[in-house]
């Protein structure tokens, strides 16, 4: 499978039933396809809907209907539409289960930097400063590098989302979980070796007697 599906199979065993989540734009609204069918899930869209799911048929798109990226969606019977108010008063009031987010960068202290590169037009942070210290659980998913250069480094180089240590990061390679001593490896994907991912990785990890191979969802 590809590196994304990976990422995404990945993260989905993260989501537990009756969990209010938000997906980033991106490889995080791929985790929506790989929940597992006995496990029920309200996605929440910070444009103002919980209860979206992806379009079942092309032919169905509504302009009024879409997720915040702009990309058309469905709705599950008994969603909830809202204004943005409300929408940012669930993610800011802390109600939020998980966040799965993209990440441009996460350094040693688990922190995230996912919304500026630097002389590229941006249309602004969105949401992500609010969702990274709003919800309850934050997941990174992303690629362990671009083009060759770490991702995961020992100081962020590009602006921070937030000061807040994120709590799972979820590449192709393995499953990191940032902590208050530092950046533990749980797991490796499999036919991945720790040492594979400590070449790919710029910042320190700290490396368990036992790092498990990475399960992802059927």
């Amino acid at each position: 499978m590809d590196e994304k599906t990976l990422i995404a199979k990945r993260v989905a065993l993260e989501l537990r039933d009756g969990n209010l989540v938000n997906l980033g734009i991106g490889l995080p609204t791929l985790v929506a396809r790989y929940l597992a069918p006995e496990v029920n899930v309200f996605f929440q869209s910070e444009n103002g809907i919980v209860g979206m799911t992806a379009l079942a048929d092309e032919g169905l798109v509504n302009a009024d209907l879409t997720d915040a990226g702009g990309s058309p969606i469905s709705a599950v019977a008994g969603a909830a539409a809202f204004d943005s108010a409300v929408s940012f008063g669930l993610i800011r009031g802390g109600h939020l289960d998980v966040t799965v987010l993209g990440g441009l960068q996460v350094d040693q202290e688990g922190r995230l930097a996912n919304w500026m590169v630097p002389g590229k037009m941006v249309p602004g942070m969105g949401g992500a400063m609010d969702l990274v210290s709003g919800a309850k659980r934050v997941i990174v998913a992303m690629t362990h590098t671009a083009k060759g250069t770490p991702k995961i480094v020992k100081r962020c180089g590009l602006p921070l989302t937030s000061v807040r240590r994120v709590d799972l990061v979820v590449t192709e390679l393995a499953v990191i979980e940032p902590t208050a001593a530092g950046l533990v490896l749980r797991e490796v994907a499999p036919g991945v070796t720790v040492a594979q991912v400590q070449a790919a990785t710029e910042a320190e990890l700290i490396v368990p007697e036992h790092v498990a191979t990475m399960a992802v969802a059927g």
